[in-house]
């Protein structure tokens, strides 16, 4: 489930917390950095979860006008395509959904009111009269129309955003990741597939022997970059000029002392692709300096600690 970039941001995350904590205890890192891998995981499990109870509300709007004092003909006869899905009928019936879930504690219940404005907004979208207005009536249609609800509804949503930071700290970026997840998920059940509980790294989806564990890999670069971080912090505030010292207790440090790190720590990456790593996550976690502070500095150092021959990189194009 987790790729390489995602492992970068989550080992970033522990490390930075790390020092701005004054709280440098490695065991305690490598802990808080399985919470934090495990926790992207537990949001595709509860966001899944949504599919039923927004397929309720729909039903409880139908009972609603049924029940009115006096319903029209298209009250009592109202299109009931939304609410008669497959998809959350599928994830109601699967055993190993329901029990992950149900194990978890996690509960829509509470959030109704969250529930009937998402359907509120769904149902004025042109994606949604489409679907209403086809008289196809299946599994896959229906498996693409959440896909297009979690796509158009959740992702930038503030309700969810708060939502999600209130119910844990390890959730306020995960959330497009995690969507992304669960529309795969729905185009495997919409080929007739069962939903699974997605491996927690992404070289668990991988076979052969060159493949390199993605646990073992972020489990290293954290450890690199704990026990490393005060000689190449060091390093970095000889570097800079008098003008960037602003920067030495900013987010810009701790990417370039774990670009080193993973430059030192993992000869079989080529330098390219780490530096470019780095100065990719400056542009969300820096300023709009980070940028080319990050890249300039790295690409200083990397060169430094290659002609010192602590960083060896073999292969071609590995250089």
């Amino acid at each position: 489930m987790l790729n390489r970039r995602i492992l970068r941001i989550k080992a970033f995350k522990v490390l930075y917390s790390s020092v701005f904590s004054d709280n440098m205890q490695l065991t305690r890192a490598e802990a808080e950095l399985d919470m934090s891998c495990e926790a992207t995981r537990d949001l595709y499990v509860f966001m899944t979860g949504i599919v039923s109870p927004l397929t309720q509300i729909a039903r409880e709007k139908l009972d609603a006008l049924k029940n009115k004092f006096n319903p029209t003909e298209d009250d009592l006869n109202p299109n009931t395509k939304f609410a008669e899905n497959r998809l959350a009928s599928v994830l109601d019936n699967d055993v190993d959904f329901q029990k992950v879930f149900q194990k978890k504690k996690y509960s829509w219940s509470q959030y109704d009111v969250l529930l009937k404005r998402i359907y509120a907004s769904m149902i004025t979208k042109d994606y949604y009269a489409s679907y209403m207005a086809s008289e196809e009536r299946t599994l896959a249609e229906d498996c693409r129309l959440f896909i297009r609800i979690f796509e158009e509804e959740f992702v930038d949503n503030p309700d969810i955003e708060q939502l999600l930071e209130e119910k844990s700290i390890y959730w306020n970026d995960d959330l497009a990741y995690s969507l992304t997840w669960c529309c795969k998920s729905f185009k495997t059940i919409a080929k007739g597939g069962n939903w699974e509980m997605p491996p927690l790294y992404q070289s668990e989806l991988m076979s052969g022997n060159d493949v390199q564990s993605d646990k073992a890999f972020v489990r290293k670069l954290l450890r690199s970059s704990f026990t490393g971080y005060e000689r190449y912090s060091s390093m970095i505030a000889e570097s800079v000029s008098g003008w960037e010292k602003e920067r030495l207790f900013s987010t810009d440090v701790v990417l370039v002392v774990m670009g080193l790190a993973e430059a030192a720590s993992f000869p079989e990456i080529p330098l390219k692709v780490t530096i470019n790593e780095y100065v990719e996550l400056s542009k969300f976690y820096g300023t709009p300096k980070s940028r080319s502070f990050v890249n300039g500095l790295l690409d200083r150092l990397v060169q430094k600690l290659q002609s010192e021959g602590e960083i060896r990189k073999e292969g071609k194009g590995l250089l």
